[in-house]
């Protein structure tokens, strides 16, 4: 953990002891909703969610001749060896670069909050001196009532959307996504063309779900899901270079 994290940490924690009884009825709690959006992107990149240094060593569960062996950044991402769809070695990652021959976390679904972090803090897992108590809660949250089945809105087989309207989408597109990424789906400039990224519907379906990590992307989580369907039918028209 950064030293830097640290000690902001230890300064909001002094602060809130010493405001606590002038702001207490001011204090804004947080929904499940945002906790499980937050433990969603610390499932995606926790490194960027918290700006944190990236750990020096590859995970100690990640195989020696996977692809990623010798990138700690990539290692130490959950969706790296449990998948964007979650199902690890059964679903979109049971083959090419991303395969680890790990099990996905859909069996973790309903499982209790204690019993979850407990994983994420054992040795083997390594969280534990890596995100504070309310992160890995967040994170445990996510995994426990916040996955949901891929499978309803991707065809796992050709990775086309299934039910998604292209027209609606587009307007979906032009009116909250055109801001930050462009008519063509070719901004920010150092990012994979919108297009390009329907290669991998899952991770796009992912991210729209619940936001970019370290970015100020909305997340579509709390809204009708037919609004991601359509919004996805259309980036598949969008330029792929």
């Amino acid at each position: 953990m950064s030293l830097l994290r640290e000690s902001v940490y230890k300064l909001t924690s002094i602060g809130a002891i010493v405001t606590f009884s002038i702001s207490a009825s001011f204090a804004m709690a947080e929904t499940d909703a945002y906790k499980i959006m937050m433990g969603a992107k610390l499932y995606d990149n926790w490194m960027s969610v918290l700006d944190e240094n990236v750990p020096k060593k590859v995970h100690g569960l990640y195989p020696k001749g996977g692809a990623k062996a010798d990138d700690p950044k990539t290692s130490w991402r959950c969706k790296e060896c449990h998948g964007w769809d979650y199902k690890g070695s059964t679903g979109a990652y049971s083959s090419g670069s991303h395969y680890t021959g790990i099990a996905g976390v859909t069996g973790v679904q309903s499982k209790s909050l204690s019993s979850i972090v407990a994983i994420l803090k054992d040795p083997k897992h390594g969280y534990g001196d890596k995100l504070y108590d309310d992160e890995l809660n967040n994170l445990a949250l996510f995994l426990s009532r916040g996955q949901v089945d891929m499978a309803e809105f991707i065809n796992s087989k050709t990775k086309e959307v299934i039910g998604g309207n292209l027209k609606q989408g587009e307007l979906y597109y032009e009116t909250m996504c055109v801001g930050c990424h462009a008519l063509d789906g070719k901004s920010p400039a150092d990012m994979k063309p919108l297009g390009a990224q329907m290669g991998n519907p899952w991770e796009v379906a992912h991210k729209l779900l619940n936001g970019q990590p370290g970015e100020q992307m909305p997340a579509l989580r709390e809204l009708n899901r037919q609004i991601m369907l359509d919004v996805m039918s259309y980036l598949t028209t969008l330029p792929k270079k």
